[in-house]
């Protein structure tokens, strides 16, 4: 909607400085023609909108002015507040902050949106641990996010899963990412990804690093999360699925006359695919490897046995 493109215009404008007509339209996904009437629109509406010409040219605000959150609509709003996320931030020492910030938000709103931002905070709480999973204790989670803020280097006694397992790690944190309820740091060189609950002490060297420029966390953190998954479901197993029964990750799927499903499962060993198998129940028969069928059998032969009295013996 061109409403929408008009503010999207104003706000980047005011956050980024000049902008050439190529690269608002670049960032907009439209034509530099649309740019250009878009912007004679802003103009006649009183913005105070000036054209550089010349290479360094483009569009700018005129120093000083600033325009109040009323383009938001009202998705817009709600998304903000649903965003927010005490816990985390309160994690990080930045739980005032947070709340004055979303005073702040809320003030500009105009009365039709701020409306709507309290309903959606006031209806949805985002929880991200899971319900078996104990909170991790991340003593040093502030100095850490302190770090990766200022660009300082870390000195820290890390404890790892491997011998030896206490290590001193000399540490350039470039990003904090908090994963169902787990915080990790991205740190160069590397870049590595260490477990924040897992450093032991903690001591912040007088040294600056500087972060790479090209470095995107997001999309860092996506290539590790694929790269762990491949590493982590090296081996498959066949199986066989009840009709109505479904597993994340499987492939090669083929319909048998009887109505289940064979289906190839990728796993990340036979003890941890034994567990995960089992709680399907009667819904799933393992074929391969042999190993971990031949692990499930004996498994169901014990079972059977314990309650095999039951049936001889139990109720009405």
């Amino acid at each position: 909607m061109k409403a929408s493109r008009l503010v999207s215009i104003l706000l980047l404008l005011q956050t980024r400085g000049r902008m050439t007509a190529a690269q608002l339209a670049d960032e907009l996904e439209v034509s530099v023609r649309t740019v250009y009437r878009d912007v004679e629109a802003l103009s006649a509406a009183g913005v105070p909108l000036y054209g550089d010409a010349g290479h360094a040219g483009g569009y700018r605000l005129l120093d000083g002015y600033r325009t109040r959150l009323t383009g938001l609509t009202a998705d817009e709003a709600e998304a903000l507040f649903l965003a927010g996320a005490p816990g985390p931030a309160a994690q990080l020492g930045l739980g005032s902050v947070l709340a004055a910030a979303e005073l702040k938000v809320r003030a500009a709103l105009p009365p039709e949106l701020r409306g709507h931002a309290d309903r959606i905070s006031g209806r949805f709480h985002l929880d991200a641990p899971g319900w078996y999973a104990g909170a991790d204790e991340t003593p040093h989670l502030p100095a850490v996010a302190d770090a990766v803020w200022h660009s300082r280097v870390l000195r820290v006694l890390y404890r790892r899963w491997r011998e030896p397992t206490d290590v001193e790690r000399r540490l350039e944190p470039y990003g904090l990412v908090l994963k169902a309820g787990r915080w990790y740091v991205v740190s160069g060189p590397g870049p590595r990804t260490y477990r924040v609950d897992q450093i032991l002490q903690l001591a912040p060297a007088d040294e600056e690093f500087t972060r790479p420029r090209d470095f995107d966390l997001a999309a860092y953190w996506r290539a590790y999360q694929r790269d762990f998954h491949d590493r982590l479901y090296r081996r498959e197993a066949v199986v066989r699925l009840a009709p109505g029964v479904s597993v994340d990750r499987a492939t090669n799927h083929r319909t048998e006359a009887d109505g289940w499903t064979r289906a190839t499962v990728p796993i990340e060993s036979v003890d941890h695919a034994h567990a995960e198998f089992l709680r399907l129940g009667t819904g799933v028969e393992v074929l391969e490897p042999p190993e971990l069928r031949e692990k499930i059998a004996l498994t169901v032969a014990e079972l059977a046995e314990r309650y095999g009295n039951f049936r001889t013996h139990g109720g009405d």
